[in-house]
């Protein structure tokens, strides 16, 4: 998911429903690369309190500045600026409609089981899954270990990033992920983009959100938890699409989207 995703919505519930922070947070966040090897080894000791093992704790050791992290953060804003239709415009929104219908019939099977179990229709999740990473064809190429850590060091919001940035290790040890592991910017997971503690909390089966089922299942799941109401339309279910995504624009973008993909 977009990172507003994670926002002031689900922040507070992530470190109370997980418990990943038992402790204060690192102390010595940083607004540059300077103090984040000192840092990392602060953390270290914070995330084996927090429970985790020893490939984590290498997959910290072994993390470095994303430079292409910060950038990306510091323009975050701009990314779901103007109007809603200047907004899907940028993002392809009738490409996303169009594919969107054709995946629906092709994946019905998949869609009636997903809706058959968590009650959410076919086209929010077309919609998100389009939105996202193209329904799949972009997931990112930037190390999630070294994306999360980073943020959670940085001094713009370390106390949102710092319970996914365990949690991030947490999955490392599970085998969900690896040191090496690449997603998008700000540490986000496979086809519809869910940040470490969401894996944690709302991932069904393996986890695996490279797995297009997974992910959708695992959307569906956490559309459900936020309060989803089956069978009805997606622009009376805006509450649940705003705990995936604080932003108006994106909001609103994608009930149009799904409301299309459904009336086809």
């Amino acid at each position: 998911m977009a990172f507003l995703a994670k926002g002031r919505i689900f922040a507070a519930a992530v470190v109370a429903v997980l418990a990943l922070a038992t402790g204060a947070q690192a102390a010595s966040c940083g607004k540059n690369s300077a103090g984040f090897e000192a840092w990392k080894q602060e953390f270290a000791a914070e995330a084996r309190s927090n429970g985790v093992g020893s490939k984590g704790l290498a997959a910290l050791a072994g993390a470095t500045y994303a430079t292409k992290t910060i950038s990306v953060d510091r323009a975050i804003h701009k990314a779901f600026s103007g109007s809603v239709e200047e907004f899907m415009k940028r993002r392809g929104g009738a490409a996303i409609i169009s594919k969107g219908r054709s995946l629906k019939k092709s994946n019905a099977a998949l869609f009636g089981k997903i809706e058959a179990t968590y009650g959410v229709s076919p086209g929010v999740l077309l919609a998100i899954w389009g939105m996202e990473t193209g329904f799949g064809a972009s997931l990112g190429k930037q190390n999630t270990v070294s994306a999360i850590l980073t943020l959670a060091y940085d001094c713009r919001r370390p106390g949102f990033f710092y319970p996914h940035a365990i949690a991030a290790l947490k999955l490392v040890d599970r085998g969900a992920l690896s040191a090496s592991s690449v997603g998008a910017a700000h540490g986000e997971i496979g086809h519809t983009q869910f940040l470490p503690g969401n894996v944690l909390q709302y991932g069904v089966g393996n986890g695996n959100l490279r797995d297009k089922a997974t992910a959708l299942a695992s959307t569906a799941n956490f559309l459900k938890a936020h309060g989803w109401q089956a069978g009805a339309s997606a622009s009376a279910n805006m509450g649940a699409i705003a705990g995936w995504n604080s932003a108006s624009v994106y909001q609103q973008a994608i009930a149009r989207i799904a409301t299309a993909i459904d009336g086809d």
